[in-house]
C-alpha cells in the first residue's frame, strides 16, 4: 500500500479528520503525510467524488490553521527563554533574534503570505514569528492569509488536473525549490554586501578621526 493509497483509507475511515490532524502534524515539523501532498490528494479525491469539496477545504484551513497556531504559542512561551539559557550552545544569541526581528519588522509581514508555499519554511515559520513576538493580529491578518492560499492553491492542482495531479504537483514543488535557492542566494548576497557596507564606514570613520 502506497501513501496515497493510505491516505485515502483514513479518508474512508476517519473522514475530514484526516486533515485536521494530519495538517497540524505538518506545521509541526512531522509532515507524515506531506502537507502538500495532502492537499493535492485531497483535491483529486474532491475530483473523482469521494470527499465533498466545502467540508474539504474548510477542514484542511482548520487544520493548518491550527497547526500554525500550536506553533506560534509553542515559540511565544517557549522559544526566548531557551535561547536565553542554551542559545550559546547553539550559536544563537539574543542579540541575533533581535537583528533577526528588525529584519522581519521591515520585510516580514507581506513574506508571511507566501513563505508557507517555500519547502521546509512552513514547518518552522510560526516557531519563528512566536519566539521574535510578532502580534497575533499581524498572523491573523497575514498568516492566516497565508495559510489560506496555500490551502487552495494546492487543493486546486488536484481537483483541477485530476489524473494529472501528481505531475503537475512535482512540477510545482520543483519551481519552488528554484525561486527559494534564488531568493536565499540573493538575500545572502544583500547581508553581506550591508556588512561589507559597514565595515568601509567604520573604516573611514577611524580615518576621518586621526585626521
Amino acid at each position: 500500500m502506497n501513501l496515497f493509497e493510505l491516505v485515502e483509507r483514513l479518508f474512508e475511515q476517519y473522514g475530514y479528520l484526516v486533515l485536521l490532524i494530519g495538517l497540524p502534524l505538518d506545521f509541526i515539523a512531522l509532515p507524515i503525510p506531506p502537507g502538500n501532498s495532502t492537499l493535492t490528494y485531497t483535491g483529486f479525491l474532491t475530483y473523482k467524488g469521494i470527499i465533498d469539496m466545502v467540508p474539504a477545504v474548510g477542514s484542511a484551513f482548520m487544520g493548518a490553521a491550527m497547526g500554525l497556531t500550536i506553533t506560534y504559542i509553542l515559540g511565544y512561551k517557549l522559544g526566548m527563554p531557551l535561547i536565553e539559557r542554551y542559545g550559546k550552545w547553539l550559536f544563537i544569541k539574543p542579540s541575533l533574534v533581535e537583528k533577526t526581528q528588525a529584519y522581519y519588522n521591515k520585510y516580514g509581514n507581506k513574506l508571511l503570505i507566501i513563505c508557507f508555499f517555500i519547502p521546509g519554511v512552513r514547518q518552522f515559520i510560526g516557531y519563528f514569528i512566536g519566539m521574535i513576538r510578532v502580534p497575533y493580529r499581524t498572523v491573523w491578518l497575514y498568516g492566516y492569509t497565508g495559510v489560506a492560499a496555500w490551502v487552495l492553491v494546492f487543493f486546486s492542482i488536484g481537483f483541477i488536473f485530476g489524473e494529472q495531479w501528481q505531475y503537475i504537483l512535482n512540477v510545482v514543488e520543483h519551481y519552488l525549490k528554484v525561486i527559494f535557492i534564488c531568493l536565499a542566494s540573493s538575500f545572502l548576497v544583500l547581508l553581506v554586501w550591508s556588512r561589507v557596507k559597514r565595515e568601509k564606514a567604520k573604516k573611514l570613520s577611524k580615518v576621518t578621526r586621526n585626521e
